[in-house]
């Protein structure tokens, strides 16, 4: 590999000024916007990294050291100056164990998603596809983070090993320390050709499908996991896991109580009076209802097995309809005549007050006022 100050064209005794100005110069001759030929991105590509080095100082400390400074070894007593300094301060000293050079595949994010279905998806449960925009494995360098044919390569700095050791000085004597190295980020490699497509990062953004089934009972907060179905990570990195935040929508005859579902039924007066039978729409096909004679406001009727199927367990919830009786407002003349002679016929008590009780019916006349 070659030298970096010749690369710039400057000597070892240069200054920080005189290396900026060099690499400007070069920069202005070499860019491929000016310059586009492959000789020419080639020589930027070395250029801007050995300005990357030697602009920093304590790179360039390390780069002049070179290879033969023996910071990896460190035998006799540094070494054990450092081992004395590592029990105390918890530093790297170079007789310690070294810290290896990290990996760039790491674990992608988790993602969370709003999902809203309806009330009757809830009764047996349903099959979705959802869109996600997330980030994907780049196709075009399977998370290689490289260019097609091209690999990583060893770091110059580090030598691979993603530390920068120093000696400094103490009144033990002298210590080995160490830090990620600055040229490759603690990684050992550097990759002098990115990948175009995901610029060096192994993924890109993209949307994609994804089939959930969705359990019965499900209720608004409830949060479904699916494992691996995350974010694809840095470098090809495992994906995180997806969750589903479950909000089930509003729906404008039936409500839900645990696993019963709940409804309103209003009977006209005569009807509950003298019984009559009904077929209703339920969530999951017809219900035959039988209306007995007498029936009242804030009877309860409850239809068994018609309600959600339960999230965890076997069977079904309850169907529980609480009748409203409909007093008519305005009758006709003949209508009214039948009534007086049914009241006159009848003859019951005055009205009067009675014990308060707070049924069933008040409960689901509260949750609807309160929706």
């Amino acid at each position: 590999m070659a030298d970096h100050y010749d690369v710039l064209g400057v000597d070892r005794q240069a200054t920080p000024d005189e290396i900026k100005k060099a690499y400007r110069r070069l920069a202005r001759e070499l860019h491929p916007d000016v310059n586009p030929s492959p000789e020419a991105s080639e020589r930027f590509k070395d250029v801007t990294h050995a300005y990357d080095v030697l602009s920093d100082p304590q790179q360039r400390e390390r780069y002049d050291l070179g290879p033969q400074a023996g910071f990896g070894g460190g035998g006799g007593g540094a070494a054990g100056f450092g081992d004395i300094f590592d029990a105390f301060f918890g530093g790297g000293g170079g007789g310690g164990q070294r810290q290896g050079p990290r990996s760039r595949r790491e674990r992608g994010q988790d993602a969370l998603l709003r999902l809203e279905i309806d009330l009757d998806d809830v009764v047996f449960g349903t099959q979705r596809d959802i869109e996600v925009d997330t980030a994907v494995l780049c196709e075009t360098c399977n998370g290689s983070c490289c260019a097609p044919g091209t690999s990583p390569q060893t770091c110059d700095i580090c030598h691979g090993s993603g530390q920068i050791q120093r000696t400094v000085r103490s009144l033990l004597g002298n210590v080995m320390t160490s830090s990620p190295c600055g040229t490759c980020r603690g990684y050992g490699t550097v990759i002098p050709n990115p990948c175009p497509t995901c610029q060096g990062q192994g993924r890109v953004r993209a949307r994609r499908t994804i089939p959930i089934d969705i359990p019965a009972g499900v209720d608004t907060g409830l949060r479904l996991q699916l494992p691996g179905q995350g974010e694809v990570g840095q470098a090809g990195g495992p994906n995180g896991d997806l969750y589903l935040e479950v909000k089930v929508r509003h729906h404008d005859v039936y409500s839900r109580n645990g696993d019963d579902l709940l409804a309103t039924l209003e009977v006209q007066m005569a009807d509950a009076v003298l019984g009559t039978e009904t077929t209703l729409e339920g969530l999951d096909g017809s219900v035959e209802l039988e209306i007995k004679p007498g029936t009242q406001s804030a009877d309860v009727i409850t239809i068994r097995d018609r309600g959600v199927t339960k999230l965890r367990g076997t069977g079904r919830g309850d169907l529980k309809i609480g009748v409203q009786v409909v007093t008519p407002t305005k009758l006709s003349h003949k209508e009214r005549e039948l009534m007086e002679k049914f009241a006159a016929g009848r003859k019951g008590q005055a009205p009067e007050l009675s014990q308060f009780q707070q049924g069933l019916f008040g409960k689901l006349r509260d949750r609807f006022l309160n929706f």
